[in-house]
């Protein structure tokens, strides 16, 4: 790709980016949210037209009006957002738009699900292909992407974030089906802040900042300091930011709360100042439990307290109304109206306060809120009105922060809260998340991230298939510890 441009109205996206893609080559593509990897990647799948620079493959340039145009070159992409049908099974979704037919020009099923079967075999996938998508897990679905990426027999395929929902276990059945690619010569860009994940698998990178080329470099010749330096334009003084300030006072009880099937007899306690970790492989419980206790999944038996009150919380209103708030692993799908505004967004779960009577809200109580959390979350928009969907994935994080907080809870739940999320803003999260524990709010941080949960917990829940294995004080909260438990091991 050759000084590739690209503007939106008033803002230049790209500004003469140039990328060089190898036959066999993992190649990482890196820079902070809003950098312009997602639009740069759009330019290449046929999604938009850039305005200047041209796109050479094979030694010849390649004008790619569209999608099919893309796929015509060999170019699969598999994108953070999942596009598939909900409606349709796993098989359904692979081959859609080029089913396979019998000699009578009927649909042929039978060989459609066995085809489909294979690929999934192939990568390593426990997945029935006769289930429809919108029954799948975000990882799950995140899995038929890349099978269907696969199936077009790419020359080029982009993968952005494509580890985001992913277990350590289904990660590895990926790199091992990458080094397969790699050696049947296809190229690979790499999308991800997963530096371990960088390390480990890409051969070369380059950093892109602003919309702007920062610089190529060999991958054994670098290193994570380097690499932060060229994403921000400046060296991170600390990542992990933890003022560890646990009080006496409990905020939250949950005493052997069961689900059958689920989670069973999950028993913890937070106290006002702290932050519980919740550490486990993808399918533990982790989650479930969350949303039990928010009202959002109803349990079979045990109890609830807040501040020494019994809770029985049949719904999310009751919940926020206690004083309970939860950040979702989908910020996307749960957390996030993303058509609408990052000051609509903000105020949503607020409304009731920010009231002047019984019908009006108050436009100045709004205003003044919003202004507030944009400052004190420094969050990057140029105008309240913005739609939230075009802010950069860790400027979306902090607005889903923003609506909970601005609740004033008792209680915080943060399940995922950096993931898809790149190193700059991940330490202005951890640096809130500080600030709101110093303060003297209970927080659950539930994160796959387990240096995440090592350098910003005060301890550890592990759960392994919906029960609670352990509970590490923080001095006993390492990788191997957390694992062994994690695991059964």
């Amino acid at each position: 790709m050759r000084s590739i441009a690209k503007r939106f109205g008033q803002t230049q996206a790209l500004n003469g980016i140039n990328f060089e893609l190898k036959a066999g080559e993992i190649h990482a593509l890196l820079g902070e949210n809003g950098a312009g990897k997602s639009t740069l990647i759009k330019v290449l799948g046929g999604i938009h037209q850039p305005d200047q620079g041209e796109i050479v493959i094979d030694g010849k340039v390649a004008p790619i009006k569209g999608v099919q145009d893309a796929r015509a070159h060999g170019i699969g992409v598999i994108h953070q957002e999942i596009v598939l049908v909900p409606y349709l099974s796993v098989a359904e979704n692979i081959f859609l738009g080029r089913e396979p037919v019998t000699k009578f020009g009927f649909k042929d099923k039978r060989q459609m699900i066995s085809r489909a079967q294979k690929m999934v075999e192939e990568l390593g996938l426990n997945i029935n292909v006769n289930t429809l998508v919108g029954e799948l897990t975000i990882a799950q679905q995140q899995l038929v992407e890349i099978v269907k990426a696969i199936s077009f027999q790419v020359k080029i395929l982009v993968m952005d974030e494509p580890t985001s929902s992913l277990s350590e276990e289904e990660v590895n059945n990926l790199f091992v089906i990458m080094e397969k690619l790699r050696k049947n010569n296809v190229g690979i860009i790499y999308i991800s802040h997963k530096f371990e994940e960088l390390f480990k698998i890409t051969d070369r990178i380059t950093i892109i900042r602003d919309g702007a080329y920062v610089g190529t470099v060999n991958t054994k010749e670098t290193n994570a300091d380097q690499l932060v330096a060229m994403m921000v334009g400046r060296e991170l003084e600390k990542f992990y930011t933890r003022t560890y300030s646990r009080q006496d006072e409990v905020v939250l009880k949950v005493d052997k709360l069961t689900k059958k099937n689920v989670f069973e007899d999950v028993s913890f306690s937070v106290r006002k100042g702290e932050i519980l970790g919740f550490a486990g492989l993808m399918g533990a419980g982790r989650s479930e439990v969350m949303q039990a206790i928010f009202g959002a999944m109803p349990y079979d038996s045990g109890t609830v307290y807040l501040n020494g009150e019994e809770l029985r919380i049949k719904n999310c209103r009751e919940a926020i109304a206690k004083g309970i708030a939860m950040v979702p692993e989908d910020r996307k799908g749960q957390g996030l109206v993303l058509i609408n505004s990052v000051g609509f967004n903000m105020t949503l779960a607020e409304l009731r306060n920010l009231m002047k009577n019984k019908w009006i809200v108050s436009e100045q109580k709004r205003k003044q809120l919003i202004g507030q959390y944009i400052k004190d979350l420094n969050i990057k928009t140029s105008s309240p009105d913005n739609e939230v969907g075009n802010l950069s994935g860790g400027n979306q994080q902090k607005v889903v922060l923003a609506k909970w907080l601005a609740t004033k809870p008792k209680l915080l739940i943060l399940d995922e809260p950096t993931r898809g999320v790149d190193v700059g803003a991940k330490s202005e999260i951890y640096a809130i998340i500080n600030e709101l524990a110093k303060e003297g709010l209970g927080i659950i941080l539930v994160s796959s991230e387990l240096p995440e949960i090592i350098n910003m917990c005060d301890s550890v829940c592990v759960m392994r298939n919906g029960k609670l294995t352990a509970q590490l004080p923080q001095s006993e909260a390492s990788q191997e510890n957390i694992m062994r438990y994690a695991t059964g091991g």
